[in-house]
């Protein structure tokens, strides 16, 4: 493509290409984080530390027993639980025994863990008990023969992780019943694994290493194959990115998406260990004391959240009080950032929320607003390294600058395809380009801008109508706390707006928002139907569904 403005617009330091040869395998890039960083700590949950070297030696004791199961190089391991300290654990000890990861959402019900488990044809798994009667329901359907179970206090002491095991089982009963037969806990696959040589195999840069599922708010949701390349381009495009802005060994990062979430495994799990990060892993994100706890008490130098996550707390009262004195970077990923919410972050924090945009075919970061204080508000910011990408048309022809179309991407990041989908993957990569199924405009300096999801389009009368306008629109009204908006079918006019509102002040009516939008838009945009909830459907990481909406 020709018309790349970015690549004479990035911020200082920022190189218009990485070297992705720098590491053959992901594993490589680990180990040398392992050795490179091993006196300092690279996680913590529930005030539980544990250093770089402590992640290696357990990983290799996981990674043995996993061997010793049988399970064999290119084998599948579900992992399905929350932000524990089990989950690197796991992660690096299945990639260290060459199997392929299969991040599983631990709220999945007993269908979407049957699709995934089948689709991915997954042969073992990790999974916190708390989630075990919904496999114990579809293990006689799926061929799982290796099932390791975890509790959350597991590897927080006897003390600690009694205690809050009990609170979990006893007194909020946040362990259902199951039986599953064959089981082995976690502590007793990292003692037994002690025995066991990890045989070697030899890995390359195009092998699949994880798959990663769409989140199936679309359609069926699908396995994206991601190589060793894939996530490697992706860790140095984000550490490029960083450089500059973040220093080596000296920051704390809190990780309030869970890991199994792909924004959250490669920026958390992966980007910032190459700068020797501790990242502080927050087990209930739903549960906002527990986050501003940890907030307060750790040196919290970045943090990563989604809208809904900022908007909630700008709403509480003890976040707001916070000392952000120590916090550098905020970054914004897996639905829009909202203006009005990222001017209350501004204003609060003292700090950007910065936005970036990225997909699970591609690793996922496409693009990023920069960190040295450039960043604009209400972009996606420019293509990270080595990034192509183009404004289409319906007949993928380019358009103009400042015109908007849908969004195709080029770059080492870009999946291999979908699992045992060919068709589907000949839809979404043709001739190397991906097709996102956003619809963006990109401006002269090469900041793109998400107008919204292909699908998610309004059309009213032939007008094309953006959601995300509409929510911006609303989201800016003191009485609005969470909008999201919808089409609805008509017959005069093939659809019209419907919003789905979270009040902030119960005083708020339907008639309020009508004037105030019909001040703010034009008359097609104006919502013809409003709906006061008392609260709008989200996926595990807190995104809005629209599909539940419609």
């Amino acid at each position: 493509m020709e018309k790349r403005p970015w690549l004479s617009n990035y911020p200082v330091g920022v190189p218009a290409n990485i070297n992705t040869s720098e590491y053959t395998t992901l594993l490589e890039f680990a180990e040398e984080c392992f050795e490179k960083y091993k006196k300092l700590d690279a996680y913590e949950n529930f005030g539980k530390k544990l250093k770089y070297g402590e992640l290696d030696k357990l990983s290799t004791q996981f990674g043995g027993y996993l061997a010793s199961r049988g399970l064999k190089p290119g084998d599948k391991i579900a992992l399905m639980m929350p932000n524990l300290l089990q989950y690197p654990i796991a992660l690096f000890g299945a990639l260290k025994a060459g199997l392929v990861v299969v991040n599983t959402n631990p709220l999945y019900t007993p269908r979407e863990m049957e699709h995934q488990f089948k689709d991915s044809e997954v042969d073992a798994i990790v999974i916190a008990e708390n989630f075990a009667h919904n496999l114990e329901k579809i293990i006689d359907k799926v061929d799982i023969n290796v099932i390791i179970t975890t509790t959350v206090g597991e590897l927080l002491g006897s003390v600690k992780g009694g205690l809050i095991n009990f609170v979990i089982k006893t007194v909020k009963r946040g362990v259902p019943k199951f039986n599953l037969m064959n089981t082995v806990n976690f502590k007793t696959a990292l003692k037994e694994g002690k025995k066991f040589q990890i045989p070697t195999f030899k890995s390359n840069e195009n092998d699949v290493i994880l798959h990663q599922y769409t989140g199936g708010t679309t359609g069926v949701s699908k396995g994206a194959m991601l190589t060793n390349r894939n996530l490697i381009a992706n860790m140095l495009q984000m550490k490029h990115w960083m450089q500059g802005s973040l220093k080596n060994e000296q920051e704390i990062a809190l990780s309030p998406l869970p890991m199994y979430h792909i924004f959250a495994f490669s920026l958390n799990s992966l980007a910032l260990m190459a700068l020797g990060c501790m990242t502080v892993l927050v087990t209930n994100p739903r549960d906002l004391k527990s986050v501003v706890k940890e907030f307060d008490k750790n040196d919290i130098t970045i943090m990563t959240g989604i809208n809904t996550l900022f908007n909630a707390l700008l709403n509480n009262d003890s976040f707001r009080a916070l000392d952000f004195s120590k916090l550098k970077v905020t970054v914004g990923g897996g639905m829009a950032v909202q203006v009005p919410v990222a001017e209350e972050w501004k204003k609060v924090t003292g700090v950007t929320l910065t936005e970036g945009y990225g997909m699970t075919e591609a690793s996922p970061v496409v693009s990023v607003n920069p960190i040295d204080g450039s960043a604009r508000i209400g972009t996606i910011g420019m293509p990270v390294p080595s990034t192509d990408v183009r404004i289409v048309d319906e007949d993928r022809n380019d358009v103009d600058l400042g015109v908007a179309g849908e969004l195709l991407v080029k770059g080492p990041q870009v999946m291999k395809g979908y699992y045992k989908r060919p068709e589907e993957t000949g839809k979404t990569i043709l001739d190397g380009w991906l097709a996102t199924g956003d619809i963006a405009t990109i401006n002269e300096d090469g900041y793109l801008k998400i107008v919204d999801r292909k699908k998610d389009m309004i059309l009213v009368s032939g007008f094309n109508v953006f959601p995300n306008e509409i929510e911006e629109v609303i989201a800016a009204h003191p009485k609005v706390d969470e909008v999201a908006a919808v089409g609805k079918p008509d017959e005069k006019s093939g659809e019209v707006v419907r919003v789905c509102i979270v009040k902030k002040d119960k005083s708020l009516t339907e008639k309020e928002i009508i004037e105030y939008c019909r001040e703010n838009m034009t008359g097609y945009k104006v919502p013809k139907v409003v709906d006061f909830m008392k609260e709008l459907p989200k996926s595990n990481v807190g995104k809005i569904l629209r599909k539940d909406l419609r």
